[in-house]
């Protein structure tokens, strides 16, 4: 009797932002093409293109893709302690300040305003990340500023945290999508074992299924003869092979420029 009344609705969409403060966040951002001088360096905005197309292809059953999901949630989360700690060091320093001064938010006059186009969680959480970067060198600068701390300690902090992002980004350009699926590794057959001798050894754990990222979709099985997906609870190493489909890239779009002043006024 409900089926009756079941309304035939559309996909959810939420307009989101990403506002940025600082010329240093901002180039993280967008990253660094490459040139004939120049090796290119992978950005936020590249990052969170590779992230969807990873949480696809754990979605399509390729047990790699859960792997790298794994590996990148547990860089993520190194990622924001480390940045924690470096945000308690400066939160520290900016305490020295005599109580008789009181210094506001450093904030830009004319921030950036970045559009999101993020498909996956672990996306979402470099993003988080990158906003807390943000806020630490808004205060590096502040701090700097005020003379509480020199130039070179101001750099070596801004270097520091933009490294800890830079790892995590570049870690995820590792990633490649197998083609396989557990039912290959299952049976044994010529797709596990070009994926093995190309990719490697998988924990069993992961090729079982009964491991994988928090934020992992479900399994999407395909029919070969009808096309028809449905969704599959996590599976044991076991059954036929099935047919998979071609794998989609989800790609991040967003063209901006930013400016900021280097010091507060």
């Amino acid at each position: 009797m409900a089926d009756e009344f079941r309304l035939n609705l559309g996909a959810l969409r939420s307009a989101m932002q990403l506002t940025l403060h600082t010329h240093h966040a901002s180039r993280i951002w967008h990253g660094r093409a490459r040139t004939e001088d120049r090796a290119g360096i992978i950005g936020l905005n590249g990052f969170v293109g590779i992230m969807n197309k990873m949480k696809h292809g754990a979605e399509q059953d390729d047990p790699y893709s859960d792997w790298w999901m794994l590996r990148i949630e547990a860089k993520l989360e190194d990622t924001k302690v480390q940045l924690q700690t470096l945000r308690e060091q400066v939160d520290q320093v900016l305490a020295n300040v005599p109580p008789a001064l009181s210094l506001g938010e450093n904030l830009n006059v004319q921030p950036v305003k970045l559009p999101l186009f993020v498909g996956s969680q672990l996306g979402f959480l470099a993003v988080y990340l990158l906003a807390a970067y943000d806020d630490i060198v808004r205060r590096l600068i502040l701090a700097h500023h005020t003379a509480l701390i020199d130039r070179r300690t101001m750099d070596r902090w801004l270097e520091e945290g933009a490294h800890l992002l830079r790892s995590t980004f570049t870690m995820a350009q590792q990633y490649r999508y197998s083609g396989a699926i557990r039912d290959d590794f299952a049976a044994n057959n010529a797709v596990a074992r070009a994926a093995r001798e190309k990719y490697g050894e998988l924990p069993q754990d992961i090729l079982e299924g009964t491991r994988r990222s928090r934020f992992a979709p479900p399994i999407v099985r395909r029919s070969a003869l009808s096309g028809n997906a449905e969704p599959a609870a996590p599976r044991s190493a076991a059954g036929s092979a099935d047919a998979l489909a071609d794998s989609t890239v989800v790609e991040s779009d967003t063209a901006t420029e930013t400016t900021d002043e280097d010091s507060p006024t």
